[in-house]
């Protein structure tokens, strides 16, 4: 039963969690396995060290399979990706800036960098899933206490309602004036937020904050319609004006996403999230620095974004039609 559960799970980072009763049957499962050997061997009169190779064998054999199988798996050594996804996004990101996500491939590498490495601490970076749940909001305070100050007001009143769904979730559902309610808040605390810290630097969202999401509809929307979203490496800058915004064109490090240095399952996270991230971004570069008729750097973005994944037809109809473009002004 749990095996079948895992297999048609479908939140890519928590996928592997879930395989471990089934990780535990099978070392069991072999213990037995071993046990039953050594009492063959002792019932065939074989001598007891005899029995204790038998046994040794067959744990190498079964340890060496299971290894080998693994093995490009499971070698990290050439691991950067997380580090280099941090990396990427921090370079995009101007002093004192805001970072709003609901990426958790984002938050948690960016926790541990600000937390453990100390790096960028200017950087606030606030997690839209994890605004609901009300612990969340001590972290905040300690964290960011200039954050909360500046939109106290509506994070209050979020928080309060957040606090009665905690108690009482079925009163939530079952009446639609309550839902109504705390999704209201909880959009007005989004937009204070967002207006506030824009305020005192420039304001980024990642590109999930923009995917059709039930949950976030109401955000997405008001992003969208209130900003301009400016394609800054692995970001949105939100700008309030519609004119061109020049940026230097971050360099992007991806080692080992694409270049064969580490193997991935196809339903890992990297294949489903990571590199789509990579590549959507470039795109959107791409299409933004057309927009504005700068063809020739929006040349290097559509390319960049081909070297990771050869197959996007965007990138390759993007890529034509600037080059064409710049044949033919």
């Amino acid at each position: 039963a749990n095996l079948a559960y895992d297999l048609s799970y479908e939140i890519a980072e928590d996928k592997n969690a879930y395989y471990l009763p089934v990780f535990i049957s099978i070392a069991i499962s072999a213990g037995f396995g071993i046990r039953w050997l050594i009492q063959l061997a002792a019932v065939k009169s074989m001598s007891f060290a005899k029995s204790l190779a038998v046994a040794a064998i067959a744990v190498l054999l079964t340890s060496a399979t299971a290894f080998t199988a693994n093995w490009p798996f499971n070698n990290r050594r050439h691991y950067f990706i997380a580090h280099d996804y941090v990396e990427n996004l921090l370079s995009a990101i101007e002093s004192n800036g805001l970072l709003l996500t609901q990426d958790w491939q984002v938050a948690s590498p960016m926790f541990y960098a600000q937390q453990i490495e100390q790096l960028r601490r200017d950087v606030k970076v606030v997690d839209a899933n994890l605004l609901r749940r009300s612990w969340y909001f001590d972290y905040l305070r300690r964290t960011y206490p200039d954050l909360i100050e500046r939109s106290r007001e509506k994070i209050e009143m979020f928080v309060e309602d957040l606090k009665a769904w905690e108690r009482d979730p079925a009163a939530f559902k079952s009446n639609a004036l309550l839902t109504q309610k705390i999704s209201t808040a909880f959009l007005e605390m989004i937009q204070s937020i967002v207006t506030n810290e824009s305020g005192v630097g420039p304001v980024y969202i990642t590109r999930d904050l923009l995917l059709p999401d039930t949950t976030n509809g109401e955000v997405t929307r008001w992003l969208s319609q209130n900003y301009q979203l400016v394609p800054q490496g692995l970001l949105f800058n939100l700008a309030k004006d519609s004119g061109f915004h020049d940026s230097p064109d971050v360099r992007l490090e991806t080692r080992g996403l694409a270049d064969g240095t580490v193997r991935f399952e196809q339903d890992d996270v990297v294949n489903l999230k990571i590199l789509s991230a990579y590549t959507s971004m470039l795109i959107n570069r791409g299409r933004y620095l057309a927009a504005f008729n700068q063809h020739e750097r929006a040349i290097i973005a559509f390319q960049e974004a081909l070297a990771l994944d050869p197959n996007l037809a965007a990138a390759r109809e993007g890529l034509a039609q600037s080059t064409a473009k710049l044949s033919n002004p």
